[in-house]
């Protein structure tokens, strides 16, 4: 009787798959091509955003080949194309390195160009920051001490990640400035911050040494 009611079961099932199969059939066909032509179309995507992610790369490395070789010219072109065609990614890495190459030119130039980094509110903080880094660096040699210090003293907070690249050049700031005073306290807090790296510490005794120095007289 087990087996009579089993067949009687399977006889069920197969005319109930049958009847599905013929009034949906055509739906299921509709929807196995779709889904064989999404993943093609998704792996077509990628190969094409593939080709252009390498297309975009070799003009980045052609900029930085033009940089090396001493054509800031032809490095600019490029890259200025970059910051208005590539994708997200790269294209910030455009801006930083063209304002780079722009303050190789002009250095007050430089500076507006890591200054619109770094007001720039579509960028993530830590970028925002270096770029705020970066146009202090440059102001070390073309601004007096205080204005150094207004842009780059926010960075030196306890946990800030560009602090003792900042702490060194308010450093130098003061320093050539005569102000010994704020020069040694900048390196002071370097030596004494336990995450300052070893070559920084190194290159901040040299900088202490002229602190303890003082201002070098001029004997007539």
């Amino acid at each position: 009787m087990a087996d009579i009611f089993r067949e009687i079961d399977e006889e069920v099932r197969r005319d109930k798959a049958a009847a599905i199969w013929s009034k949906y059939g055509n739906v299921f066909v509709a929807l196995a091509v779709l889904a064989v032509l999404a993943v093609a179309g998704w792996q077509y995507w990628l190969h094409r955003e593939n080709q252009a992610s390498q297309a975009v790369g070799a003009r980045l490395e052609a900029a930085l080949k033009s940089s090396r070789d001493g054509n800031g010219a032809e490095a600019e072109t490029i890259l200025k194309e970059l910051t208005e065609s590539a994708p997200a990614g790269y294209r910030q890495i455009a801006r930083f390195r063209l304002a780079a190459e722009t303050a190789k030119r002009d250095a007050a130039a430089g500076v507006a160009a890591f200054d619109a980094l770094a007001n720039d509110g579509g960028l993530d903080q830590l970028y925002r920051d270096l770029a705020r880094l970066r146009a202090g660096m440059l102001r070390v040699d073309l601004a007096p001490y205080a204005e150094v210090k207004t842009a780059l003293e926010p960075l030196v907070t306890p946990q800030g990640v560009w602090r003792h690249s900042a702490r060194e050049m308010l450093g130098i700031a003061a320093l050539k400035a005569n102000l010994f005073e704020d020069a040694g306290r900048w390196f002071d807090a370097i030596v004494t911050d336990p995450q300052a790296p070893q070559v920084l510490r190194q290159r901040t005794d040299l900088y202490l040494a002229l602190v303890r120095g003082g201002p070098v007289e001029t004997k007539n």
